[in-house]
């Protein structure tokens, strides 16, 4: 894999927003993806409300409102395509197996070969992760565990398996 360029953020939680911030903070652009809210017409609302509390919080997550910028809110739905021109997919949602797995499923249909698709867990072994994971996504697979918040507490755990 080449230099980092483009980075999805798929879950706008507290921690999803925390990295796509220091991502941000890095200079490279990201998409923070979320689901469509059920009320409302916009349909990217829950990420733009993310990015519209990191430049609220403090300690601040966000070194600029340059680096706000380089955030891009989205959903799953209207916006899954675009992850096809990531580089680095990184998976940020509620701490289900389920709902992680059937998103790997999907990340598999439309990622480019060879970025790299993390989870953020720090609950779910990586090999139950990888449970009826598509053959293409293993060796790209990884979890990157982020430590809150990601700006302040520099420390990335980064859990391999046989495959990647």
């Amino acid at each position: 894999m080449s230099a980092i360029q483009s980075v999805a953020v798929i879950g706008a939680g507290v921690m999803g927003a925390a990295i796509a911030a220091q991502i941000a903070n890095a200079g490279i652009k990201v998409r923070l993806l979320d689901i469509v809210p059920k009320e409302g017409d916009d349909r990217n609302a829950i990420a733009r409300r993310a990015i519209e509390r990191l430049k609220k919080t403090q300690p601040a997550p966000l070194m600029s409102s340059r680096a706000a910028r380089l955030i891009t809110p989205g959903n799953t739905e209207d916006d899954f395509a675009a992850l096809a021109d990531c580089d680095w997919i990184v998976e940020a949602v509620i701490e289900r197996l389920d709902i992680k797995q059937a998103l790997y499923r999907r990340l598999a249909e439309v990622r480019k070969p060879g970025s790299v698709v993390s989870s953020n867990t720090s609950t779910i072994p990586l090999a139950e992760l990888m449970t009826d994971m598509p053959e293409s996504l293993r060796p790209n697979f990884v979890i990157t565990h982020f430590f809150n918040p990601p700006r302040y507490m520099r420390l990335l755990e980064l859990v391999t398996g046989p495959a990647t």
